[in-house]
């Protein structure tokens, strides 16, 4: 199975909902992982999410129905870096 990767945005001031901002497999799953490392933003590991944002268009934010675990997401970063 190829590696995924999914990245979220979400800017509180100018959004409604967490957006999608990149999103791939194999090299370019590694790719997105590999600057989030370069950029210190956290990496939380989770094959099922992965699987539901990589059907949600780039740029575009996650359903409603995405919300309660992109949430648990966000909490482990804040959790793990006080941010």
């Amino acid at each position: 199975m190829k590696q995924k990767a999914a990245a979220l945005r979400y800017n509180t001031t100018q959004e409604n909902a967490p957006k999608v901002i990149a999103k791939g497999e194999g090299k370019t799953a590694q790719k997105i992982i590999d600057l989030a490392k370069e950029n210190d933003i956290p990496i939380q590991k989770d094959e099922d999410l992965v699987e539901m944002l990589s059907k949600v268009e780039l740029d575009q934010e996650i359903p409603p129905q995405m919300y309660k675990a992109v949430a648990e997401v966000f909490s482990f970063i804040y959790a793990a870096t006080k941010k």
